[in-house]
């Protein structure tokens, strides 16, 4: 038997294929496999990755590669600094996260690498 996609708008397992496309019966979204080709390129291209070209991921930890000033303070994060559990977001500063001493603050990917 065929294996068909789960619906991109639901995660439903339940779809069918009716012709050309495929159709959701528990939200009623029809789809294409061209839709589902151009949704997993656009993930790929938005892969965040650190300094050293690794894919980041929500969760991981992070070290910081440069020290960083922190806009509007004194502060500053020091090259070295554990950052754990970080969460992706979109933007320019695409990490989002707790640094201990500091508190919440988004960094740049560019300037974190991940720890093994």
């Amino acid at each position: 038997m065929e294996e068909l996609p789960n619906c991109p708008k639901c995660n439903s397992e339940y779809t069918y294929d009716d012709g050309r496309i495929f159709v959701c019966p528990d939200c009623s979204h029809e789809f294409t496999a061209e839709d589902i080709a151009e949704e997993t390129e656009t993930i790929t291209e938005n892969t965040i990755k650190d300094a050293n070209g690794n894919e980041l991921v929500d969760g991981d930890t992070v070290t910081v590669i440069k020290d960083l000033k922190v806009k509007g303070s004194s502060l500053v994060v020091k090259v070295g600094t554990k950052v754990k559990n970080i969460r992706l977001v979109g933007g320019d500063h695409d990490i989002d996260c707790k640094i201990p001493g500091i508190g919440p603050m988004k960094l740049k990917s560019e300037f974190v690498k991940k720890v093994s």
